[in-house]
């Protein structure tokens, strides 16, 4: 089974399914590190060659760090000039005053050492909060560090429309921008997509299966109530109720498992793929905590929606009342519903 591939920049090749890491980042139940080195060692051999992680996802680049040493003790050190780690780096809310270009290279600095890299693959900038309006003079500063030889290339993490314009005009080289995009959450639309067109920016997507939400163990259930058992399940139960509620995610559903069952898939590949169809997508990127829907993931390559398929998931997504707004603004009013539950600071926790 092939996992489709796609050249980001002349000579920066990933795969179109990414491989996610914030469910090996604890709040998801214990991880043993062994096994888990195991199971990326199988999603790589399974064509899934780029990794997703975050300075924020304690033990995660650490954890990634040991999956490479891993990699090429078992497949020797040609598989590591195929592997592609995307890394992010999330200043803690309570810094953003007093952050210094030092203390930015510091955790650049970190990543490195965590991840056993002389240069990160890609570095994803993410900013809590756009009242402090020095997210422009921060990503300057990670372009110099990336000029310096620390950084290959740069992206962005949930920014909307106006601060992704903002960095493009100030000459900001962004590689592409990390979103939440789904069958549920069509903000990117709202703007973004274009602007991300027009320069030539790809769209990497997380939440395209909900956090597990767009599944076969929520159809035909009644609605369920919190408190749920991960951040990820409370995170997308907002989402759905912004969507338009139970019942019409239901129908949303029970299109897809229809749909999944006329290709033999399950309804998560049949969302994945629709995203991954969807104009300005480079890949999508999905959570696991172990090895189970490695084979599932790595399909998602092989299906190809018709005509058909794409107008009966069309005929329910226009009955959708939300969300509204542009890209991650609902969950950056911290007072909000969507975030409310964020947690803001976790380089300060993890310490």
């Amino acid at each position: 089974m092939t996992v489709e591939r796609i050249d980001l920049a002349p000579g920066y090749v990933i795969s179109r399914v990414i491989r996610g890491g914030w469910q090996l980042a604890g709040g998801h139940g214990p991880i043993e590190r062994a096994t888990a080195v195991e199971d990326l060692l199988a999603a790589f051999d399974a064509g899934i060659t780029t990794f997703d992680c975050a300075d924020i996802y304690t033990g995660v680049e650490e954890l990634y760090g040991a999956f490479r040493r891993r990699l090429a003790d078992a497949r020797g050190r040609g598989a590591l000039e195929r592997l592609r780690i995307h890394t992010k780096l999330v200043p803690d809310l309570a810094g953003l005053t007093t952050v210094t270009r030092a203390s930015i290279e510091a955790i650049v600095d970190q990543s490195l050492q965590r991840l056993g890299l002389e240069r990160l693959d890609l570095v994803q900038f993410h900013w809590w909060d756009y009242a402090v309006a020095r997210d422009l003079e921060v990503a300057g500063w990670l372009d110099g560090i990336r000029r310096a030889g620390k950084i290959d290339r740069l992206g962005g993490t949930n920014f909307d429309t106006p601060h992704v314009a903002a960095m493009v005009a100030a000459g900001i080289p962004l590689l592409s921008l990390q979103v939440q995009y789904s069958l549920l959450d069509h903000r990117p639309e709202h703007g973004l997509v274009a602007l991300a067109a027009r320069h030539g920016i790809a769209l990497l997507c997380y939440g395209s299966v909900a956090g597990g939400f767009l599944g076969e163990r929520w159809l035909g259930v009644p609605e369920p109530k919190e408190p749920f058992e991960n951040r990820s399940l409370t995170k997308y139960k907002l989402i759905i109720d912004d969507f338009g509620g139970w019942a019409l995610f239901q129908a949303l559903l029970t299109t897809l498992k229809h749909i999944a069952s006329r290709h033999g898939a399950d309804i998560a590949t049949v969302a994945g793929r629709a995203v991954l169809d969807r104009p300005g997508v480079a890949a999508i990127i999905v959570g696991a905590r172990n090895r189970a829907h490695v084979a599932a993931n790595a399909r998602i390559g092989a299906i190809r929606l018709t005509d058909e398929d794409r107008a009966e998931i069309a005929a329910v997504l226009d009955r959708r009342r939300g969300p509204e707004g542009d890209v991650y603004t609902l969950e950056r009013d911290r007072h909000g519903r969507h975030g409310a539950i964020m947690k803001y600071n976790l380089n300060a926790e993890a310490s």
